[in-house]
């Protein structure tokens, strides 16, 4: 059953037009989706993706940070309530459930998501999980409350926040809508294949982990937000380390106009072997 998302799909994306993985992955689940490119690279891109998914930035070298602050100013311009961005390099997504952890074959979790997001009135930014983070033959909840939201994001465009920084920049949008009570929710029901940092070719590779990189990323944050965040050494690399409790206090208000059945509904999710 093919049951697409309400909001409209970004994929920033720059020098990966022979990979274009989340390009892929959203073609084969039949989810209308726009890549956002820098112009010097369109006959590119162009190569490859039809023409009309193809949106190109009045900018270049710019930063990450400014091409996602572009395309939220481009879904709030087409009147979008929430809109989602993706990195460029998920070549799957999945719904773990019993302890399977199965590639879906519509953009249904998509919707989902969306409409359980949507059940309540201060949830800046969901997401889905890593699935290297979410092992099925654990346990584990169906999303996890007030905590980071990496490379596939659900965002609310009402809020006032807008990406800030070459390093971290969604670690520090979620801890900034966090200092403002608002809630994030990142799904472990529905996972994405990202590819691990530095195995794809492209991106911001090159500028962000060369050298003394990784580093530099944790110190920035630090200094953003010294408050809850620590710089540590772990697995054999420098990394920043935050501390979520504080937010714990942050509460989901459900929107008065909202009922919600007992009843189980799977959206005409159906497990297949294929």
């Amino acid at each position: 059953m093919l049951m697409n998302p309400e909001y409209p799909f970004y994929i920033p994306s720059k020098g990966r037009w022979k990979s274009r993985l989340t390009s892929k992955a959203l073609e084969k689940l039949g989810v209308p989706y726009k890549i956002v490119i820098e112009e010097q690279e369109y006959n590119n891109y162009a190569s490859v993706i039809d023409a009309e998914k193809i949106l190109t930035l009045p900018f270049k070298n710019k930063g990450l940070y400014n091409a996602r602050n572009w395309i939220m100013e481009h879904s709030i311009k087409n009147g979008a309530r929430r809109h989602w961005q993706l990195d460029d390099n998920i070549s799957g997504f999945s719904r773990l459930n019993r302890n399977l952890q199965v590639l879906v074959t519509s953009g249904t979790i998509f919707k989902v998501a969306e409409d359980f997001v949507d059940r309540y009135e201060n949830v800046a930014i969901a997401g889905f999980n890593y699935d290297f983070f979410v092992k099925a033959k654990n346990i584990w909840p169906a999303y996890k409350l007030n905590t980071r939201v990496y490379s596939c994001s659900l965002v609310d465009n009402n809020i006032s926040h807008r990406w800030r920084s070459l390093y971290n920049d969604d670690t520090d949008m979620c801890l900034r809508v966090l200092k403002d009570g608002y809630c994030t929710i990142l799904f472990n029901a529905f996972t994405q294949e990202k590819s691990q940092t530095m195995t794809v070719s492209g991106g911001n590779t090159e500028e962000l982990y060369s050298g003394d990189g990784r580093l530099k990323m944790a110190q920035s944050l630090q200094k953003q937000h010294p408050d809850v965040t620590e710089v540590v050494w772990k697995w054999n690399r420098w990394q920043h380390r935050v501390d979520y409790r504080q937010f714990k206090k942050n509460k989901l208000k459900r929107k008065k106009d909202i009922t919600i059945s007992r009843e189980v509904d799977n959206y005409g999710m159906v497990l297949k072997e294929i």
